[in-house]
Parts: C-alpha cells; structure tokens; sequence
C-alpha cells in the first residue's frame, strides 16, 4: 500500500478523495467508488500501485492518436480498476476486477523497471491506458517524471472524470492526452457510466490551456447517443476549444452489459464525420472500421492527403517541418514531419 496524493483528513476518521471527479467521503475502513483506495485509521492509500496488469508496445495510432509522433510506438500500461462503470467497456475484465471480484491482481514494477521497458522496446512515449490512468494516478506521476528525464513523452488516454488540482500538478510532465467524450448527455454519463458529463468537457478545455495536445474519441452507441443533434454538440464544443483537435469517432460492437445491441452502421458513422467537418473541425477520423481513407491526415488548406494510413501504421507521411509541401500550410500535431521516423530511437 502506498500513501495517497490529494486527500483531506476530516473529522471521525473520514478523508475526501481529490483526485477524479467522484470527490469521495470515505470511512474509516471503506474504499472509494474506484475499489482501489481506502481508508485506513483516516489516512488514504492507494492499493494497486505499481500492479500492472497489463503492459504492450503499441502503435500510437492505436490509442488513437494520429497527431502526435505518428508512426512511433508507445509503451502502453494499466492497473485494475476505473472510476466509472461503463456498460459497454471492452476491458471490462479489468477495469471492472476490484468491483466485480473485489480484488486487485497485476505484476508489480518499480517506476523504473516500466521506463527501462519502455527504453527497450524503442517506444517514444508511455501511453497510460486500457483502464482509467486517474486511478493509478500517483504510479503514473513517478514514472511520468523518471520518461522526461530520458525524454520519453507520456501520455493520458482518460475519460477525463479527473479533478483540475490532479491534473494541474501532473501537468509538466504530460504530454499528450486522448480523451472519451462518451456523450453530451449527463443523462447517459450518470444511467451508462456511473458518472457526471460536466468534469468532462472541463477537463478537456483545461488540458488545451496547459498546452497538452489533446485529441477526442466518442464511441457511437445505437440509440444511446447516435443522433444528429448530439454530434452537432460534441462537434461544437469541440470547435469551441479549438478546431485542430482531431475528433475520433469510433464504432461500437456489442461488449459486456450491452450486448443486445448492434454494432454502429457505417451511415451513422459517417454522417457524423461529415457533421464534424461541416462545422469546421480539420481533422475527423472514424475508428473500428475497416476504410483507410477516413483514417488518412488531408491538409485542411489545399486537401493534399499528408499522411496514409493502413492497420494503425503509416503508409506514407509526406509532412515537412510541420507543413504541407503543396501549400506550407502548418499541420497541427506533435512531432508530425516524415523525418521523425527516420531519426528518432525512442529516445
């Protein structure tokens, strides 16, 4: 057990958890709404440190993102557990262990066992995924610290239900960050995740104001959150913050508590991408199909495809500098130039 960041000691033993969104008030002797932090004698600790249960050299566009350091690969890594209860959650076998089977399993590693893993697979970052990396919070602040030293970026894909004192102090050491939108309903946040919507669009315009390129994935779930007007919402906020925020909608496939329900038709898919382009946003991607072509990167200045992609690898990456070649218009992104590949180890 590992003493927690970001709690309050209160009266009766009790301590608040400011780490995600939930705020929780625990008890003596109870845990959070995350299963993997827990009162003891009124001080908060945090049960999975360093447990990892899962650990792979992925793709960066697997994350997705497609906009920082393509064609490299990240050192991707979880521990049991999440902050929301998401019915439709592909990992649902860990991120879901502490409350379905009130327990915490995973191969313990040293901060510095993880970035050596990283050093050797030849990764250029160290993608915090698979489950909710606020709920490994202070595992991912050592090892985020320890990668930049080695000038190993690291990277967030979150739900984003994490509070601002959590992410202002990870913030110098955080580079990129994939956040789910799931929806823009607090209904469908609070009936299908167990959670709230607002800490999510707070979050992400707060990760733009710290400088930490952001991208954004909704999974499109039939009659949950498929129509018109909600992607006209999130396609809007998202314009709001910035139109260089690549916008990855995915497709669903019946998981877990959803099983009853189809998989997303290529139409609605579509419709939505279109929706997100007519509203101004310059890069929109569709996720979980098999067309390459809505994957590729056009320069939203003179529609020259800058880079193709096939299978989350890079075909072809015809970026220079930061710019297009055809009308040197500057490509937002994060190590985007055809020359990163060339000349980059990881490190």
């Amino acid at each position: 057990m590992i003493a927690a960041m970001l709690y309050e000691e209160l009266p009766d033993e009790k301590v608040k958890c400011n780490l995600c969104a939930h705020r929780c008030v625990i008890q003596n002797s109870k845990k959070g709404i995350c299963r993997v932090r827990e009162n003891i004698g009124g001080k908060l600790y945090m049960l999975n440190y360093g447990k990892l249960i899962a650990q792979h050299a992925d793709p960066i566009e697997k994350k997705p993102l497609f906009h920082f350091y393509p064609g490299s690969t990240s050192y991707s890594i979880a521990t049991a557990g999440c902050n929301f209860q998401c019915e439709f959650c592909q990992n649902y076998d860990i991120s879901q262990m502490p409350f379905r089977e009130n327990r915490i399993i995973g191969q313990d590693s040293a901060p510095e066992e993880t970035l050596m893993q990283a050093i050797q697979h030849g990764c250029k970052s160290i993608a915090y995924t698979y489950t909710e990396p606020t709920i490994f919070y202070e595992y991912a602040y050592d090892v985020a610290q320890l990668a930049h030293e080695k000038n190993i970026k690291n990277i967030f894909i979150t739900n984003g239900f994490i509070t601002s004192e959590a992410l202002q102090i990870i913030a110098p050491n955080l580079d990129a960050a994939n956040v789910d939108l799931k929806s823009f309903s607090n209904d469908f946040y609070k009936k299908i995740c167990k959670g709230k919507l607002q800490p999510v669009p707070d979050t992400i315009k707060m990760l733009n104001q710290l400088g930490i390129w952001i991208e954004v994935t909704t999974l499109v779930i039939p009659t949950l959150n498929d129509t018109e007007q909600e992607f006209h919402q999130i396609a809007e906020f998202i314009m709001s913050v910035s139109e260089n925020i690549p916008w990855h909608i995915s497709a669903f496939f019946p998981a877990y508590k959803l099983k009853y329900l189809p998989p997303t038709p290529l139409a609605v898919l579509n419709r939505a991408r279109e929706i997100g382009l007519e509203t101004g946003l310059h890069n929109v991607y569709l996720g979980n199909v098999t067309n390459n072509v809505i994957a590729n990167t056009k320069c939203p200045g003179c529609g020259e495809i800058l880079i193709e992609r096939t299978n989350f690898g890079i075909i072809k990456n015809k970026i220079q500098d930061g710019h297009c070649p055809n009308c040197k218009k500057e490509i937002a992104g994060v190590g985007m130039s055809h020359n990163f590949h060339k000349n980059n180890k990881g490190i």
